[in-house]
Formats: structure tokens, sequence, C-alpha cells
């Protein structure tokens, strides 16, 4: 009788285990593009920024109107935008027009100083 108690204890302990595994495992679909995690638009202040994957700020709130950017992003010199439907709209302090930066895509800035932006339910902005 006791070793079939001492079956059913360790029986149910595997079972609580493998289920304290599987409520902490990581999101399958969550997927990660230059550093910058999904669902957001990752920005990197230099090229060294990108080309260790080290983000300095990230966005991923859908908002209706303009977030002007912190420090960190303020004239980056690349973005990533890691969204698979939705498009940012980037606005510049050096250019009158704002572009649209559509999902899955990768922005070199060059001399135009980023200053804005807004993430928007649409891929076409």
């Amino acid at each position: 009788m006791n070793a079939k108690r001492n079956i059913l204890s360790v029986g149910a302990a595997v079972v609580a285990l493998l289920g304290a595994t599987l409520a902490t495992a990581p999101d399958a679909s969550a997927e990660s593009k230059y550093g910058c995690a999904f669902p957001r638009v990752c920005f990197y202040k230099t090229g060294a920024d990108f080309d260790a994957r080290q983000p300095t700020a990230s966005y991923k709130d859908l908002t209706s109107s303009f977030q002007v950017l912190g420090p960190r992003a303020r004239g980056s010199h690349k973005a990533v935008n890691t969204r698979n439907d939705d498009g940012a709209i980037i606005k510049f302090g050096n250019r009158p027009a704002p572009v649209c930066m559509k999902p899955n895509t990768v922005w070199t800035f060059g001399p135009n100083v980023v200053t804005h932006i807004r993430i928007v339910d649409s891929p076409t902005c």
C-alpha cells in the first residue's frame, strides 16, 4: 500500500512540475527582429546600436495622435517596425512630409531628424 501511495505522490509531483513548466513557457508567436520584440516599432540612435541589435527606444501602442519621441528615439539613425498589420507614421523636424513605415520594415533616416510617431491600425497608414 505504501509503494502505491509513493508512486501516486511521485506521479502527482511530475504532473505539477510539467504544468508549471508549460505555464511559464514563452509565447511561441513572439518574434524579435534586429533585437526589436514583436509588436513594436524600435529606434536605434546609431548604426552601432542597430548592428548590436540593441534598440534605444520602442513604441507599441496604437494612438489617435502623434507621440513626441523621447531623447532615446529622437534623431535616431534607424527604426524597425516588427508589427504584422500596423503601419507607423513618422514625422521629421527637418522634412515637411511624414512617411509611412509599413509593417515588417527597416528604415534608415539619413539626414532626416525623426521627431514623432503614430502607430495606426492600417498597413498603408
